[in-house]
Formats: structure tokens, C-alpha cells, sequence
């Protein structure tokens, strides 16, 4: 499946070259999208197919999948605005080549100005807007350290890694037809939310074809080519934050930039039939939520049920339903508040929670509450690497919202996030994806936000065989549920388990949403059983790579990019 894209050029040049002549050749002003890849050597999927044109040709050049991972989200933080990003953060997993199981925690924090109440106007009533646009909306970026973190597990030098970024902002790249859209559709917000008007905004409208040249991104990126991570959290970069947040009445500090560090911590790990599932912990509720689903349908046979049958998607719905209520009560960021993962993914559990489930029959919200305890527009975006090596990286990154807060860094270049509205800015209001969070989520100055993402790694016979992750808010736990119930349960390609039809509960509201291609007579088995259906866009942008195994090498890696957006897979 590949479509080309052809612009007009703009720059005399039709080629880029980089500044590291031993590069080869990538053209950002004429390239295609492909949604499959096949090689031995290397994959990468992500949301944009410059970046991950750039992801492979690290591969080529000898890095490895950490260094390709690196590479391709500063990649995305230049071609993919809405969603890759510098100024919001992240979660990564990874399996080594030596068998070691890896997570790092680079989501944003609450400034230390941050209380629990800075959203209420003064009869306690939220003020959404301030959650959700604008300076005050903003966490502590943490994309930067978090790839300073990742790269002691590199090859290759930071200062390669960043170039090919650095080139694409400074000489441009044009944009496809659905950037074009986005930019068009964000114009209003970004005269709204900037004191300084950024390049995303020009008096005709922008169209396909068009090239999109970042000038003080691309000085931002050479200062943090130059200074490492001090380039972003120090000087000269951390200066025009801080001057950003006092034109817009914002609270990031020159202190809270230069005391932000990413968190290495130890992956949440699982069986599920044989296979060891990967995956992120706290503040991520992503691992967790997975590890549930996952167990309570480990015993129900429902390979047998078939895909996509009532009985299955049933079964699936319900157990989305009471991981989710769970999710509501119980999950946070687990440096402040005391998370119950040992519990809440205990067999004992798990069962109990499947007690009321019955087959055939929707069970009401209002009588699913969270289990007894003793005492996230959608625009993330998500990348999968596989290498030659064995090693392979699921990386997870957002902004929140699409074009995160809206505002963007006068004289940096890059847009800030707008995480603050992920956590319970009044404990039982819904955030903007209708999450609903209790006093575990409450916002505390210093602590990160509970979050969705859920990147993860499937591994069988201690060798590496899925690399998965998706954007999409609170629907991405689900997504990535289906794609794996997809290939391990129901024996669908990659491809197929992509691009099937997703449907998502999340407890509140009481409602199953499904895309408009969702089978309308599974539709209609699913309302006699008693669910009410929400129709929606398009469900998560999911990136999988599959590894097939010969020996101790490496047979073949299927790459696919999903049919939803501008996502290209690569491979050799």
C-alpha cells in the first residue's frame, strides 16, 4: 500500500541534503507514504513519512533502534506539529538485545505554582478554558530530558541524531494535504493564544504542497545540539519559555525547567497465554489498564467466539468497562499518591470484578463502580523501531490536545503542551476526552499527570515479536488491546489487526464508541443486548512492527502504519 505524493517545489534544490554528507539522500519536497514495510535489518512506523524516512536511514548509517527512536521524534517535533513535539513529553518502552526490559517516564510535571484548585472560578465551578488553551495550560516539557535519557542505551552521537530535525526546520519540507487542513482549522486558536503570531499562521491559507520553513525551532534545536539538555531547561531557550509564560499569565519558572529530570522506572510485565506483554507503569494508567483487560478475558476462549462476533466484542466492551472505572478511582502519579497495582492486577481481583459479567447482556455504568481496595482532540503521537540487533523501542509522546495549549514559544519556535487538563481539575468533572478522575489525579506542584499512553512490546520465546502504541486519548489503552486480541487471538496480519474497525468504552460515559465503518448489524446485536453507540471519527493512529524469528537471527519485520493519517512505515 503506497501513495506518492508529488509538490511542487518550492527551493531550487529538489534534494535535502544533510549536513553530514555521508547521509543519504531524503527528499522533503517529494515523497510517498507507504503503510507497509518489509526487511531484516531495521523498521520504523511512525505518524509522518520524512520522519520515519530519517528513523531508518539511522539504521542504515549503524545506530540502533534507540538511536532511530531519538532521531525520529525530533524528526516529528519539525514535520508533525500537532502532535510530535519538543515542548511536551513522553513515555518509552523497551526490550534490548540483552534481554532487559526498559521504561522511561519523561511526561510533563505541575509548575510549582500549580495548587489543586487553579482551574475554579470562586464558586468552585471548573474553568475548562484555562485547562485546556493557553499559557496557564501548560506542564513542564519533558520530551528533551527524556531522550537524553534514552540515548545512554544509543549508538550514535546526540549531535547526529538531532541534525537531520535541525535541516528540516531550516530548509523546510511541504506539507500534506491533511496538515494543511490542520493548520487551516488551528488558524483562529493560534491568533487567539499567541502574543507573537508563529509561522503556522499566514493571510492565505495553506494547501498541499506548501513549505513550512521553522527558523527559531531550528535554532532551538542547534542550542540543544550544542548545549545538550541544558540547551532547553537553561539559558537562552528556558529564557523565552519563561518570557512566554509572563506575557500569557502562565507559571513555568526558570526553576521548574532547570529542576525537571525524566524517571526511569521499572516496566510493568505480564504472561498472557505464553506471551510476556511489556509495558508502561504509573503515570501512565496505560500498563495497567492492559494488564487488566488482558487477564480478564485470558480465560473466556475467545479465540473461539471469532472476531468481531457479538460474544467477543462483548466480552471485550465489559472488561474495558470495569478497567476504566478502576482507572477513575484508584490511578495517578505513583511518586504522590499510593497506586494498589499489586491488587488491582491480582487474579483474585480480576475475577471478582468478571462476577457480575454476563454474556449477552450490558451491564449499566452506574452499577459498575471501582473495584474494593483495602487503603487524555487527540493528538498524541507514537513511533515504533525494530533493529537488526534485537532491540526494539515503543515510544509514546503528546502535546494533549491537537497543537497541545495552542501557544507557542515567541522567538523558540516550538508549541507547549496543555497536560494540565489530564489531571482532575475538579475530582468527577471530565477532562476534554470525558475522562472522569478522582483525588489520586488531583493536581499537586511538582507531580505528572495520570495519562493514557500505552506503548508496548510483545515479547514470545524471550525474543522480541510486537512493538505497538497508538495516539488517541483514553481510547488509546483500548486500541492497543484490540490490536493485540487481534494478531495473538485472532491470527490477523498486522495490517488487518490495524485497520479493523475499533470500537471503545471507558465507563463514563455509558457509551460504546465506534467508527463509521463498524459493522452495522454488529451494531444491532450489541443494542439488543442493551449498549447505546456513539458514531465517531477515527480511533487511534496505530504503528505495529512484527518480528518473525530463524534461529538466533532475525527472518523478517513486518512494519505497518495505520490507514487512519499520514503514517508511513519504513524497513530494509
Amino acid at each position: 500500500m503506497k501513495r506518492t505524493i508529488f509538490f511542487k517545489l518550492i527551493f531550487s534544490a529538489t534534494i535535502l541534503q544533510f549536513s553530514n554528507s555521508t547521509w543519504a539522500q531524503i527528499n522533503p519536497y517529494q515523497y510517498s507514504i507507504s503503510k507497509t514495510a518489509k526487511g531484516s535489518n531495521g523498521a520504523v512506523s511512525s505518524a509522518h513519512p520524512i520522519a520515519s524516512m530519517v528513523g531508518l536511514e539511522i539504521l542504515k548509517k549503524g545506530g540502533n533502534a534507540f538511536d532511530a527512536a531519538i532521531a525520529t521524534q525530533l524528526a516529528l517535533a519539525v514535520v508533525y506539529p500537532g502532535a510530535g513535539n519538543i515542548g511536551g513529553g513522553g513515555f518509552l518502552v523497551a526490550y534490548t538485545e540483552k534481554k532487559k526490559s526498559i521504561s522511561i517516564d519523561y511526561r510533563e510535571k505541575a509548575p510549582a505554582a500549580s495548587d489543586r484548585n487553579m482551574y475554579l472560578d470562586k464558586n468552585g465551578n471548573p474553568l475548562m478554558e484555562l485547562s485546556q488553551n493557553g499559557h496557564l495550560a501548560s506542564g513542564v516539557p519533558g520530551t528533551i530530558a527524556g531522550l537524553f535519557s534514552s540515548h545512554q542505551y544509543a549508538k550514535l552521537p546526540f549531535t547526529t541524531l538531532i541534525q537531520p530535525a535541525i535541516d528540516l526546520a531550516d530548509k523546510g519540507f511541504v506539507i500534506t494535504a491533511a496538515e494543511a487542513r490542520s493548520l487551516n482549522g488551528t488558524k483562529s486558536a493560534f491568533i487567539k493564544y499567541n502574543s507573537v503570531l508563529p509561522v503556522f499562521v499566514k493571510e492565505t491559507a495553506w494547501k498541499e504542497g506548501d513549505t513550512l520553513v521553522q527558523k527559531e525551532l531550528a535554532a532551538t534545536l542547534s542550542r540543544i545540539r550544542d548545549q545538550g539538555a541544558k540547551g532547553f531547561y537553561e539559558g537562552e531557550t528556558a529564557r523565552l519559555i519563561v518570557e512566554e509564560m509572563k506575557r500569557g499569565k502562565g507559571n513555568i519558572s526558570l526553576d521548574d525547567l532547570k529542576n525537571y529530570s525524566a524517571v526511569q522506572r521499572p516496566a510493568i510485565s505480564f504472561d498472557y497465554k505464553g506471551y510476556q506483554v511489556i509495558g508502561m507503569p504509573m503515570p501512565s494508567s496505560g500498563g495497567l489498564l492492559m494488564q487488566q483487560m488482558m487477564k480478564m478475558i485470558e480465560d473466556k476462549n475467545i479465540a473461539a467466539m471469532g472476531f468481531h462476533s457479538p460474544s467477543a466484542v462483548q466480552l471485550m466492551i465489559e472488561v474495558e468497562r470495569r478497567a476504566y472505572a478502576d482507572r477513575a478511582e484508584f490511578m495517578g502519579d505513583q511518586d504522590f499518591v499510593k497506586v494498589p497495582v499489586k491488587t488491582l492486577s491480582s487474579k483474585s481481583y480480576l475475577k471478582k470484578r468478571m462476577e457480575d459479567f454476563i454474556p449477552g447482556k450490558a451491564t449499566p455504568s452506574d452499577i459498575i463502580k471501582p473495584g474494593n481496595v483495602n487503603p487524555e482532540s487527540e493528538e498524541t503521537t507514537h513511533l515504533s523501531v525494530a533493529d537488526e540487533f534485537g532491540n526494539v523501542v515503543s515510544v509514546t509522546t503528546t502535546l494533549n490536545g491537537g497543537y497541545g495549549s495552542k501557544t507557542v514559544v515567541a522567538g523558540a519556535g516550538f508549541l507547549l503542551n496543555n497536560e494540565m487538563d489530564d489531571f482532575s481539575v475538579k475530582p468527577g468533572v471530565p477532562n476534554m476526552f470525558g475522562a472522569v478522575g478522582k483525588e489520586a489525579n488531583a493536581i499537586a506542584p511538582g507531580k505528572r499527570m495520570l495519562s493514557s499512553m500505552t506503548p508496548t512490546v510483545v515479547v514470545k520465546n524471550k525474543k522480541p515479536y510486537l512493538v505497538v502504541g497508538t495516539p488517541g486519548g483514553t481510547t488509546i489503552p483500548t486500541s492497543v488491546f484490540q490490536t493485540l486480541v487481534n494478531i495473538i487471538e485472532f491470527n490477523q496480519s498486522p495490517l488487518d489487526a490495524v485497520n479493523n474497525p475499533k470500537f471503545h468504552h471507558q465507563w463514563l460515559p455509558d457509551q460504546v464508541a465506534v467508527e463509521q465503518d463498524f459493522s452495522p448489524s454488529l451494531q444491532q446485536s450489541l443494542s439488543n443486548m442493551g449498549y447505546s453507540f456513539q458514531k465517531r471519527g477515527q480511533i487511534g493512529r496505530t504503528e505495529v512492527i512484527k518480528i518473525e524469528w530463524q534461529g538466533k537471527k532475525i527472518k523478517q519485520m513486518d512494519a505497518v502504519a495505520d490507514k487512519r493519517g499520514d503514517d508511513h512505515a519504513a524497513a530494509y
